[in-house]
Parts: C-alpha cells; sequence; structure tokens
C-alpha cells in the first residue's frame, strides 16, 4: 500500500490517541509510525482485483468452520512494539481479539500488495514491524507486475523464514487459515501481458 508523508519535520508528535480519534473522521486513510502520520494514497485496480482474489479464496476456506476473521484494506494492524498502526491489503486473525473495533493486535496472516514505489517499505520497515507481532505466521508480500509471491513464515521453532513463489502453478500452504491455495488463484483476472499501472 502507498503512503505519502503527511507532515514536515517542524510537525509535534503525535500521539497515538489522537492519531485514532482522528482516524475515525478522516475522509483519507492515514498511517501512523511512532508520532508521524502519512496519508494514504489510492490502489490501482490490479492492485484491488489482487487483494480482492485473497480474500475470497481465504474466505471460501473459512467456510468449513475455522474461526478465522478476514479484513481487507479498511482495517488497521496495530505493531504495538514499532509504535505503529498499518493498513494492510489482507489481514487474518483467528484469535480472540477485541483490543478496538478499528484494529487487530493479534493477526495471524497479513499480505501486502506491492509495487515498485512500495517495494521498500513493504520488504524493509512493515517487515520488521510485522514480524515482532507475536501471533504473526506469515506475512505475504505480492507484486503486481509479474506473478511473484513472498512468503515469510515462523518454522517449527518459532524463527522466521521465507520462500519465494513465482510461478502460476505453484501452490502456497497456509497454516491460518488452513488452506492451499495457487498463484493462479491468486492472480485470477490479472493479464501480465499488460502493464501495471501504478497506484496513485
Amino acid at each position: 500500500m502507498l503512503s505519502i508523508k503527511n507532515t514536515s519535520e517542524n510537525t509535534a508528535y503525535i500521539t497515538e490517541q489522537a492519531y485514532l480519534e482522528g482516524e475515525k473522521i478522516a475522509e483519507v486513510r492515514h498511517e501512523y509510525v511512532d508520532g508521524v502520520v502519512y496519508a494514504m494514497a489510492g490502489t490501482s485496480r490490479r492492485h484491488n482485483r489482487i487483494a480482492v482474489n485473497f480474500a475470497r479464496k481465504l474466505s471460501l476456506t473459512d467456510r468449513q468452520g475455522n474461526p478465522c476473521e478476514i479484513y481487507l484494506s479498511d482495517v488497521k494492524v496495530r505493531a504495538q512494539r514499532a509504535k505503529s498502526y498499518y493498513y494492510p491489503d489482507v489481514i487474518v486473525g483467528c484469535q480472540r481479539d477485541e483490543a478496538d473495533e478499528y484494529y487487530l493486535e493479534k493477526p495471524c496472516l497479513i499480505v501486502e500488495v506491492t509495487s515498485k514505489s512500495t517495494e521498500w517499505k513493504d520488504f524493509t520497515e512493515k517487515l520488521i514491524a510485522y514480524q515482532r507481532l507475536a501471533s504473526l505466521q506469515v506475512y505475504l508480500i505480492v507484486a503486481q507486475d509479474q506473478p511473484q509471491v513472498t512468503l515469510f513464515y515462523r518454522d517449527a521453532e518459532g524463527a522466521w523464514d521465507v520462500t519465494r513463489f513465482d510461478d502460476l502453478e505453484q501452490t502456497l500452504t497456509l497454516p491460518c487459515p488452513e488452506c492451499t491455495l495457487s498463484l493462479a488463484d491468486i492472480y485470477e483476472g490479472v493479464d501480465f501481458t499488460q502493464p501495471a499501472e501504478p497506484d496513485a
């Protein structure tokens, strides 16, 4: 998800409470990183299609009785140890999580649909913040311009590992909810012969 800095060096530190209250009435969504607020830009149709594909496939799996909730990009994740709030493209929570109606603190899966302008943040700042969430089992970064999914996951000892998939026939096995998705499922309806439109 693309972020645009909405502050200057002279802007006063914004408290988490002030951010959360302001976000309830804001016309534009913002992410928050340790006192600094960033306005969120719009996304391309391809970006949205990939996120919806992911959520729809997970939702079909979730009907099998898994106690999981699936949210798209209007629900925040609170990365408490990083003092940050982000709007991932897809979030799955399978634990009781009643901290707040507007964000999750215990997600088990996070998906970010990335682009050239957001790769650095998705693979560095957000990766570090998300991996510090005790509940998180999987963080997926999904490219728009080619079939490529980078899967960060906790191994049996709780350490983080990474695998990359770049073939539409490959499948991902996810623990939360327990399911298998192919890259063809994730990129259904995406025409890679056409260049991806940049997120606004």
